[in-house]
């Protein structure tokens, strides 16, 4: 074979491959998607790329604006779902550069991405940046080497841990296990969107440092610039994401010793006999005959809203709880008629009205002024700050009314002072008016010095969500499991989880499913 002839059949299509191995990400490739600024080199991104990226992750609908239900359970107005970026290679590779820009300078052997929207972000990363990369495997197989861990590293070596976005940080505290059990050090974490709702803060708590290339309210600057999205929209998800804040992610704890045996707790239905207040007996023979333990509480604006939920949700519940006094108006008409509906629909009304004054007082608020909520409500509630005094000039108007109490023995709000002493003496203080006390607003009885008490008193527990969590002015969300299963209530109080809802009777539906689920479990 000649010289020639050998150097254009092999040499020359070698070093084409060669050439090819060492250039930056396709530096001569078309562009994909017209109008946009190409990115095609190593060095680090101008605002323009970053606007530019932006915009073509709305284009594709990666960032999508609606109502979207999350796995928490939360009805969201955004959504983020990166994982069709790898349908785009040049968006991929943007994503990769913004994301190593912001990790350049940090000390990591090895990087591995988070399963599986991550997996293609960091593969890019390492292809692009010569960076060796492991990967975890979500299920471990029960045959060969039985890994965790896969690819080639020492122990010892530092690992940069790649994520798509983050939220509470959960999923990337799954991944932190399996690389440190490995022995590979972690201390650093790179996302292309944080979603501000927790995550930094509880990555922090785990030794964790992130860095985001862009944070989500980047993102909605720059998609309200170039007319993308309605600053009325922007507005709403900077809401969302304000009033709807993380806890530590339960794959941040240490994994859990088994819990004791516990005693079977009675059935709602035997404890009926019990109860000597008769809207606790009515409550327990409505949460028997509907199979609910849930009640909805109607923190709305208007009485009309009010109303309305009402007859939506009224099919699913036990309890209704109201704040009159936050209604634009109110009158002898809407009584009767949330009245009418809870006849309707046979459930109880509670004006969350948190009586807290002396006993002559009360009687005024309670049976009189505007409201009358003696006269319409079924149940009511107070605390015991000014004394058992409170108790028995409440009992002056309800008791000949049929009416219940519930004590404030505690409080789902962070920092709240409703706890110790003060919890246990109402405790003791309810035993005393078993007549009109019916039972308590509670967070956790099961670990009250003697327990939940007497079993013909309720525990109503407010904060309930499908998925834990908490706000920006400190409400503190717990699940119906938690709630009944462990901490020992028998009502779940649910808000915000059912009344932002897009549909609040499928919502309501959702939620009486998972609490008589917790209820029968606990049994």
């Amino acid at each position: 074979i000649s010289g020639q002839y050998y150097y254009k059949m092999f040499l020359n299509p070698l070093f084409a491959f060669l050439d090819f191995l060492t250039q930056p990400f396709r530096p001569n490739e078309p562009q994909r998607l017209v109008g946009r600024v190409k990115a095609a080199s190593r060095e680090p991104m101008t605002e323009e790329e970053i606007e530019d990226l932006v915009l073509k992750l709305n284009q594709i609908e990666a960032v999508k604006f609606g109502e979207f239900k999350l796995k928490s359970g939360l009805m969201s107005p955004v959504y983020v779902d990166l994982r069709v970026i790898v349908s785009y290679p040049d968006i991929l590779e943007q994503v990769a550069r913004m994301m190593w820009n912001q990790v350049k300078a940090c000390d990591f052997d090895i990087i591995c991405g988070v399963p599986y929207t991550a997996l293609p972000i960091a593969t890019c990363m390492s292809l692009g940046f010569n960076l060796p990369m492991v990967m975890r495997r979500k299920e471990i197989k029960d045959y060969g080497t039985k890994k965790a861990i896969e690819g080639a590293y020492k122990e010892g070596q530092k690992c940069l841990v790649v994520e798509d976005l983050v939220t509470s940080g959960a999923s990337v505290l799954e991944t932190l296990g399996p690389l440190t059990s490995a022995g590979l050090n972690v201390s650093d974490v790179v996302v292309l969107i944080d979603r501000e709702q927790g995550g930094e803060a509880h990555l922090a708590k785990q030794g964790l440092k992130l860095y985001s290339a862009f944070k989500l309210t980047k993102l909605l600057d720059v998609l309200v610039k170039h007319n993308q999205v309605s600053e009325e929209i922007a507005a709403k998800v900077r809401a969302f994401v304000t009033e709807n804040q993380t806890t530590v992610p339960a794959a941040a704890a240490p994994t859990p010793a088994p819990a004791p045996v516990k005693p079977k707790r009675l059935s709602y239905e035997d404890r009926i006999p019990l109860c000597k207040n008769e809207m606790s007996r009515r409550c327990l023979e409505i949460m028997v005959t509907k199979k609910t333990n849930l009640s909805v509480a109607a923190d709305v604006a208007t009485a009309e809203e009010m109303l309305a939920i009402a007859d939506a949700v009224g099919p699913y519940i036990c309890v209704y709880k109201t704040h009159v006094d936050i209604f634009d108006k109110w009158d002898e008409e809407i009584a009767h008629k949330l009245q009418a509906l809870a006849e309707q629909h046979n459930f109880l009304i509670f004006e969350d009205r948190k009586f807290a004054d002396i006993g002559n007082t009360v009687v005024s608020q309670y049976g009189g002024g505007i409201y009358k909520i003696a006269d319409w409500s079924d149940i009511t509630n107070a605390h015991l700050v000014p004394g058992p005094g409170i108790i028995d000039g409440l009992k002056e108007v309800g008791l000949k009314k049929g009416r219940g109490l519930l004590l404030l023995a505690e409080m789902s709000s962070k920092g709240t002072l409703a706890k110790g002493d003060y919890t246990e003496a109402v405790a003791k203080i309810a035993e005393e008016h078993p007549d009109f006390v019916m039972g308590f607003i509670s967070i956790n009885p099961a670990k009250w010095t003697n327990g939940p008490g007497s079993p013909g008193l309720l525990h109503m527990a407010p904060g309930v969500q499908l998925s834990e969590g908490g706000d920006a002015l400190g409400q503190q969300y717990n699940t119906p499991v938690n709630v009944v299963g462990n901490r020992g209530a028998d009502v779940i109080i649910v808000g915000r989880g059912i009344i932002k809802a897009t549909d609040p009777a499928a919502a309501a539906k959702e939620y009486q499913a998972a609490g008589w689920k917790a209820y029968e479990d606990s049994l």
